[in-house]
This record gives C-alpha cells, sequence and structure tokens, in this order.
C-alpha cells in the first residue's frame, strides 16, 4: 500500500478496487501544504473524505426512502381554532406595548389622539400615551396571516377567521383612562388616553368563545362558511370556527399527540377543569398519602430578609386511574 505524501487518495486502494471490478482511478498526486487535506475531517483522522453513497434506483428504494417525511395533516378541530385566536391576540397585545413603551423605532403612541374630544362626561384633551392598537392590529394581520393567505383551501380561511377574531378580542377591551385636573380633585379639566385592559380579559373572553365555538363547513363556492347544523346561529366575526369534533382526549391517542388523563393529578374539591369529576373522565380517582417539605412560620427579619422553617406536610394526594385499555390507540 502506498500513500502520497501521507495523506490524498490510498494508491493501493485504488489497485484493490480495480482488481475486484470496479474502474481504476487516476492517481491523485499529494495535496499541497496548507490544503484542506491536510485538515483531518469530522469522523476520519487521516484526512480522506469518505465517497457519498450513491442513492439506489427508484424500483429499489425502500417505502420513504429518498422522499421528504410526511407532514401529519394540522387538525381542525376547536382547540385549534383557539391556539390560534390566542395567538394573534398575543402579537397585538405585544407590539402594542412595545409602540407604547418606546421600545420599537417603528411606532410609539397613537398619533391620532391630540386635541380636544366628549364624552358622556364631556370634554377632555388627549394627553398622555394613548396604545397604539391600530398598528399592533396591522402588524399581526401581516406576522401571523402571511402563510395562511398563501393557501387557498378550508383550512386556511378557517385560520385567518380566527386570527382575525383574536386581534378584535384585543380591541375590544381598549379603555378610556382619564386624570382629573383641578382644586381640590375637582374634574374641570380632564386628560385622557386609551389604554388596553390586562390580558387576562382577552384570554378570558376567548376562552368563553372557545366553548361556544361554532363547528362549519364550506360553502359551495369555496369563498366562506355555513353551519354544519342548520339549528345553530351564523358565527360572527368575533366568533370562533371549526371543521372536525375534537377527539377524546381522555385515552392515550398517538395520532393527536393526546397523553391522556391517566395519572393526572386532580382536585377533589374543585368543581372546575382541575376537578376529579372532569379530569378522570368518570374512571374514578385513587388516593395516597404523601409527605413533603413545606415553608412555614416565615417571619421577616429586618433589614431585609425573610426566613422560614423547613416543616413536615402529609396530603392527599389524588390522581386519575387508568382506563382498562391503558396502551396508545391508533385509528389505523
Amino acid at each position: 500500500m502506498v500513500v502520497h505524501g501521507g495523506r490524498g487518495l490510498v494508491a493501493g486502494d485504488v489497485r484493490q478496487r480495480a482488481g475486484a471490478g470496479e474502474p481504476a482511478a487516476a492517481a491523485v498526486p499529494p495535496a499541497p501544504r496548507g490544503h484542506a487535506l491536510h485538515r483531518p475531517r469530522r469522523g476520519r483522522l487521516d484526512g480522506r473524505v469518505p465517497a457519498p453513497v450513491p442513492p439506489a434506483p427508484l424500483g429499489l428504494q425502500r417505502p420513504g426512502e429518498g422522499a421528504a417525511p410526511a407532514r401529519p395533516r394540522p387538525a381542525a378541530h376547536r382547540e385549534s381554532a383557539f391556539v390560534h385566536a390566542i395567538s394573534s391576540a398575543g402579537v397585538v397585545f405585544a407590539i402594542t406595548r412595545a409602540c407604547s413603551q418606546g421600545e420599537l423605532k417603528s411606532c410609539s403612541c397613537d398619533p391620532k389622539k391630540k386635541g380636544s374630544a366628549k364624552d358622556s362626561k364631556g370634554h377632555f384633551d388627549w394627553g398622555g400615551c394613548s396604545d397604539n392598537i391600530d398598528y399592533g392590529v396591522k402588524f399581526a394581520r401581516a406576522f401571523v396571516d402571511a402563510k395562511e393567505r398563501k393557501g387557498k383551501d378550508a383550512r386556511a380561511l378557517m385560520n385567518l377567521h380566527n386570527n382575525r377574531a383574536g386581534r378584535k378580542a384585543v380591541k375590544r377591551f381598549l379603555k378610556q383612562e382619564c386624570k382629573c385636573h383641578g382644586v381640590s380633585g375637582s374634574c374641570t379639566l380632564r386628560t385622557c388616553w386609551l389604554a388596553m385592559a390586562d390580558f387576562r380579559k382577552t384570554g378570558d373572553y376567548l376562552w368563553k368563545k372557545y366553548n361556544g365555538a361554532i363547528q362549519v363547513v364550506m360553502n359551495q363556492d369555496g369563498t366562506g362558511f355555513t353551519v354544519a347544523n342548520k339549528r345553530f346561529k351564523k358565527p360572527t366575526k368575533n366568533d370562533l370556527v371549526y371543521f372536525e369534533s375534537s377527539p377524546d382526549y381522555c385515552i392515550r391517542d398517538r395520532d393527536v399527540g393526546s397523553p391522556g388523563t391517566a395519572g393526572r393529578v386532580c382536585n377533589q374539591t374543585s368543581r372546575g377543569m382541575d376537578s376529579c369529576e372532569v379530569m378522570c373522565c368518570g374512571r374514578g380517582y385513587d388516593t395516597s398519602r404523601v409527605s413533603r417539605m413545606t415553608k412555614c412560620e416565615c417571619k421577616f427579619h429586618w433589614c431585609c430578609a425573610v426566613r422560614c422553617q423547613d416543616c413536615l406536610e402529609v396530603v392527599d394526594v389524588h390522581t386519575c386511574k387508568a382506563p382498562k385499555s391503558a396502551g396508545w390507540t391508533s385509528r389505523t
């Protein structure tokens, strides 16, 4: 075996391959000093580059080989509708708040809120920094809707509708705040500005819309929706819409990525979604008594620290029982 300069192509390998039926390659002269072949490559210490493996002929490829893996079709149920709406609302809220705080160079306070105006309490002057909600809505529409506008299918129309519902929800809770100026706090002169409410209000509002989401189907010309059940009202721009019924999240389902509720900790005294009755889907729950360390008898010490003691606490933990068939389910 002969190696040119200790690096580069191995001549013995070339002759051996030619003897095995492969065409002999031309001898490669030694690489000059400083060439990339003098530097070891990842996984090879002798500087040689492994030959690429040619793809198999189309008729001999294994199933799925040579092609991009198929992405699962996104679901179109009410949970997806809520995710799109709350995400769009979050973009509007974050951008608008950043504008008011001077964190973005492209926007500032609402430039239209200037001069004097009148409401039910009388005249007032616009002042302070009104939240530029119109810029936030415009940015969210261009950013969040960009991908959906490329598609013309039913799912894209559904996402666009729910994105708009989320943006409108933020604007719905825009409120006017005022400060009075005058002797002894009298409102002889008022300065007002517009401010967004806490995002919790938007989230609670969209949660109610999620519970009242309307199942729809595409109309005949493919440009809009019509209700799947004629007994329900036609959805407005503020409603959330969806196409497919939600899967059963009580059981583990590999296709939808649901881990189920078996083993989940539930609240025995609650009457909400975290209650054992709802969380465990009627399967019942197990109760175990566990001991854990908690902070107790905390006292403030001048200045400035809060010191607590470690206390042993015994509590009852309730976990949902598993269904009779606890394995993964598949629709195939």
